[in-house]
């Protein structure tokens, strides 16, 4: 069967965070991603990747799992809706393939790849459901599948600081675009999606997972969410430059604590999901 690259439906939440994303391309690989780094290799080994497993990267960003599986010897896609995004990632992952294209619309045919992961992409997705269904469609029968999402601020402890200072000195409620499907940051949420979705109901999990965020610098932390993300960058920089300076320092205290190693590690959670076709 041949590939499906159909048009998706216009959503202000799509668009807020593809302009997002094409903003954040360029500061991602020396801010954020080492944040989401931390779980390429979780997600890999959920899906049991290596030599010759063929991979789809969902949401690839700048390449980071990409270039992972890569080095496991997989034969990789990426794909992503950002053109900046995917700038970045043929840089750090020149071996793979790469496709303009949205989750939930993949340009790739029935039951085409072995496992297909995302690295923190479910929440950024204005319907994930669809996303998910589409990582069904491409999987071939007995493939896997491993998502990452955020934990809660309650389980996430670099979130939490981030919305403690927000909360103490400023706005944590400025009005943005949200996603329809609303927060997605629950396990019993994560594996209700992926049996909605038509995975075995049996052979799917979701589990919160821990990694640590390192840092060169205290301050770094709010760097790293003003750099490279997109609803985040949006909150902080919505606040008066009053407050902007006051939560800063608030983050960067917070972060302090966390010394190690001649750097700073901030401790983060997220929900592993994962299922098989």
């Amino acid at each position: 069967m041949t590939s499906r690259a159909a048009a998706v439906e216009p959503h202000p939440y799509r668009r807020f965070e593809h302009a997002g994303w094409q903003t954040a391309a360029a500061r991602y690989p020396s801010s954020f991603a080492h944040a989401t780094a931390a779980y390429a290799d979780v997600l890999l080994d959920a899906v049991g990747a290596n030599s010759g497993t063929r991979l789809l990267d969902v949401a690839c960003g700048s390449g980071v799992v990409t270039a992972a599986a890569l080095r496991r010897g997989c034969v990789v896609a990426g794909v992503d809706f950002s053109p900046a995004m995917l700038a970045e990632a043929r840089q750090q992952a020149p071996g793979a393939t790469f496709h303009e294209a949205d989750a939930e619309a993949l340009p790739l045919p029935v039951a085409s790849v072995d496992a297909v992961v995302s690295n923190f992409g479910l929440h950024h997705f204005p319907f994930p459901a669809r996303a998910l269904a589409e990582a069904h469609r491409v999987l071939r029968p007995g493939g896997g599948l491993a998502a990452t999402v955020w934990a809660a601020p309650e389980a996430n402890l670099a979130w939490r600081i981030l919305f403690d200072a927000l909360a103490a000195h400023g706005d944590p409620a400025i009005d943005l675009p949200t996603a329809p499907f609303g927060r997605l940051n629950r396990a019993e949420d994560c594996a209700r999606l992926a049996r909605d979705a038509g995975f075995d109901a049996d052979r799917i999990m979701a589990r919160i997972v821990d990694a640590d965020w390192p840092l060169a610098a205290p301050a770094h932390l709010a760097d790293g969410f003003l750099a490279g993300t997109v609803r985040m960058a949006a909150l902080i920089a919505a606040q008066t430059p009053e407050a902007r300076a006051k939560i800063r320092a608030a983050v960067a205290d917070a972060a302090s604590a966390h010394a190690c190693d001649g750097g700073y590690r901030v401790p983060t959670a997220a929900i592993l999901v994962t299922a098989v076709r």
